[in-house]
C-alpha cells in the first residue's frame, strides 16, 4: 500500500518557485534526454500570487509513454518515488519528498492532448482570471487549516472547485483559440 500521509500546508506565493522549477527540470532532462518533448510548470506554483501547497508540478511531455519506466532507478537517484500511472491512464507519477513533498512529475506522452490540455489549460487561465485565482488560494488555505494531514480530505474538499475550473479553463481556451 502507497503512503498517502503528507502534511498539508499552504502558503503565499514564493518568488523562488520559477527557479525551483526550471533547476529540477534542467535535472529531469539530464535523465530522460532525447525522450523529452517539452517541460512545463503546471499546478498552483506555476500562478503568480496563487496560495499553494510548496510543491513544484513538474510536466514533461514524452515521445513514448512505455520508456519511461526504463528510467525509474536514475529517477530515485535524484530523490524520487516512482508510482507508475498512479490513477491517471497513461501517466508516469514520480514525488519528492515523502510526507514533506517537494516535486511531483506528472509524465505524458506527447500526442495525449487531453491530459496536457487540461493541465494548461486549468494554468494559464489561473493566470488570467485574478479573483478566481485568489478565491481557488482562499479555499485551499481554508482545507489545509480544515485536513492539515488528510491529503484525501483536503482532495475532497476542493475537488467540486477544481472540476468547474477546469471546465471554465478549456471552455476559456477553446474560444481563445477560436478568435485565430
Amino acid at each position: 500500500m502507497v503512503n498517502r500521509a503528507m502534511n498539508i500546508i499552504v502558503t503565499n506565493y514564493d518568488e523562488n518557485w520559477p527557479e525551483l522549477f526550471k533547476k529540477e527540470a534542467s535535472h529531469i532532462q539530464e535523465i530522460l534526454k532525447n525522450e523529452i518533448v517539452e517541460i512545463h510548470h503546471i499546478g498552483s506554483t506555476a500562478v503568480p500570487n496563487l496560495k499553494a501547497k510548496p510543491i513544484i508540478d513538474i510536466m514533461p511531455t514524452v515521445k513514448n509513454i512505455e520508456v519511461i519506466d526504463r528510467y525509474n532507478e536514475k529517477m530515485k537517484g535524484i530523490g524520487y518515488e516512482p508510482l507508475g500511472e498512479f490513477g491517471i491512464k497513461g501517466r508516469r507519477y514520480f514525488r519528492k519528498g515523502g510526507e514533506n513533498r517537494t516535486h511531483q512529475i506528472h509524465i505524458f506522452q506527447f500526442d495525449n492532448k487531453f491530459e496536457i490540455e487540461r493541465h494548461l489549460a486549468v494554468r494559464d487561465y489561473l493566470k488570467s482570471h485574478n479573483q478566481e485565482a485568489a478565491a481557488y488560494g482562499e479555499l485551499k488555505e481554508q482545507l489545509a487549516i480544515q485536513f492539515p494531514k488528510d491529503i484525501e480530505g483536503y482532495s475532497l474538499g476542493k475537488e467540486e472547485f477544481v472540476e468547474g475550473l477546469e471546465q471554465r479553463a478549456l471552455a476559456w481556451l477553446k474560444e481563445k483559440n477560436n478568435k485565430f
